[in-house]
């Protein structure tokens, strides 16, 4: 049977999700060509202890389960065709190629192999739709120089919807004293599961604002931010510690500019989860380029080891942050030795571990909040992977940021946090998801600034 059209996959095709192969592959109607460099380019990363070597033995687990179905010799190439159900996959392999490595460029002369082998697709399949597939908008560039159609995952082009997880609606200030654990479909009958948080306005001029939570409406107070180390300085923020002190939620999902305080706030309100004896410890799990790189070193570590503050600095300054607000004021505050004492006070007291997604497979986390951050960086594997490590006695807080991806493998429309993110528009039997976007820069000066001036000039 003739197939309906040839994909040639791009290393990072594989690398983002082994499934896209299925996928591509839609039931046996098209063929799937993984060119000869694509394998040694994964044979490389599968020794690496990271993500991409995870997915990279992934993929080798998959080859291994084909089964060969004949072995096409051609002048100048190997066709290798091999088949696992109805998904076909056709390794193919030059005894030639006009690109030598260049050890500085290895990377550019790597995309232009395959796209050799693209050429020679387009050749051996005549008659058939050819497409050449990357994540990589340069390897398509180079493609398209040859005269190869190229396509980007589907995903890739899919819309990431507009989200209301803040709303306001009008109500007459005579019924505030009345609105904790109000039904909200009673006050607002326009009401959808992605509205967590509410802001009632009265015709007077009064306000009053809370989070809805199995439906009910749970009223916000400044006396619910009384016993924390630090406050949450806007309203955004104030939702969001309320949403995670009520412990109402299981699974809270934040995308948050930079400077917006969102590791800072997750780690103060987990803390006083803690000391209400709600959780016994906080399990902080971060998948971004720094991790990737360290994690072999680190792995799960817990307790005062120096590992700690390498495995990641931006939890150490968050840390010492919230070591300097318990530290009474004057000289203490800012004594080196005091805050070193106090942090490693916080880490002991609150059970701060750090997991690397690399090190989580058969592991069980129970009894923790476990705060996955960077997000924007982990894909729906390794999101699946981290969750599915918690039983029913933990909270899971999944915080990042769509404006800093640096994982070359994901974009805004596939990774984690976004998959999340889109799971809010609708209520789920398995567990109670609450969602905001915090939008406001609270570090300081320097982030204010460099959001007005950037941000705005990558809006023109």
């Amino acid at each position: 049977m003739k197939k309906e059209k040839v994909y040639v996959v791009d290393t990072n095709i594989i690398l983002q999700n082994v499934q896209n192969i299925e996928t591509l592959s839609d039931q046996g109607s098209n063929i799937v060509v993984i060119p000869e460099t694509v394998l040694l380019e994964l044979e490389d990363k599968k020794k690496l202890s990271n993500e991409l070597g995870y997915y990279s033995r992934e993929f080798a687990r998959f080859l291994a389960s084909t089964k060969i179905k004949e072995i096409d010799y051609k002048k100048n190439y190997k066709v290798v065709k091999l088949y696992k159900g109805d998904v076909v996959i056709h390794v193919i392999s030059k005894d030639s190629y006009d690109t030598q490595i260049e050890q500085h460029h290895i990377s550019e002369s790597n995309d232009k192999r395959i796209i050799e082998v693209a050429e020679v697709a387009r050749d051996y399949y005549k008659g058939q739709k050819v497409i050449f597939i990357s994540i990589d908008i340069y390897a398509r560039t180079f493609a398209l120089f040859k005269n190869i159609k190229t396509q980007t995952l589907n995903d890739d082009k899919s819309e990431v919807p507009d989200f209301s997880f803040v709303k306001s609606t009008p109500l007459e200030s005579i019924y505030f004293n009345k609105l904790n654990l109000q039904s909200i479909k009673e006050i607002d009958d326009g009401y959808k599961p992605e509205n967590f948080c509410y802001t009632f306005e009265s015709s007077d001029g009064n306000s009053a604002y809370g989070i809805v939570a199995n439906g009910r409406v749970m009223v916000m107070d400044e006396s619910d931010f009384h016993p924390l180390a630090v406050k949450p300085a806007n309203m955004k923020q104030k939702f969001f510690v309320k949403a995670i002190i009520e412990n109402v939620y299981n699974l809270l999902v934040i995308d948050a500019k930079a400077g917006s305080g969102k590791t800072l706030m997750s780690f103060v309100a987990a803390m006083r989860l803690i000391d209400k004896g709600l959780y016994d410890k906080i399990v902080y799990v971060r998948n971004s380029i720094e991790s990737i790189d360290r994690g072999a070193e680190v792995g799960f570590l817990s307790g005062n080891d120096e590992k700690f503050r390498i495995y990641n600095m931006a939890l150490s300054d968050t840390l010492e942050f919230i070591a300097k607000k318990r530290l009474k004021k004057g000289v203490n505050a800012e004594n080196p030795e005091s805050i070193h004492s106090k942090t490693e006070e916080l880490i002991a007291k609150y059970d701060i571990q750090t997991l690397w997604p690399g090190e989580a497979r058969g592991r069980t986390l129970s009894e923790a909040i476990v705060i996955m951050d960077e997000w924007q960086n982990s894909s729906e594997k390794t999101t699946q992977l981290i969750l599915s490590r918690l039983d029913e006695s933990c909270m899971a807080i999944v915080i990042g940021s769509n404006r800093q991806i640096d994982n070359l493998y994901l974009n805004k429309y596939n990774n984690g946090l976004t998959t999340l993110l889109k799971q809010t528009r609708a209520t789920h039997p398995e567990l109670g998801m609450f969602a905001i976007e915090l939008e406001k820069a609270v570090r300081g000066k320097f982030a204010e600034f460099s959001e007005r001036i950037f941000e705005k000039s990558n809006d023109k």
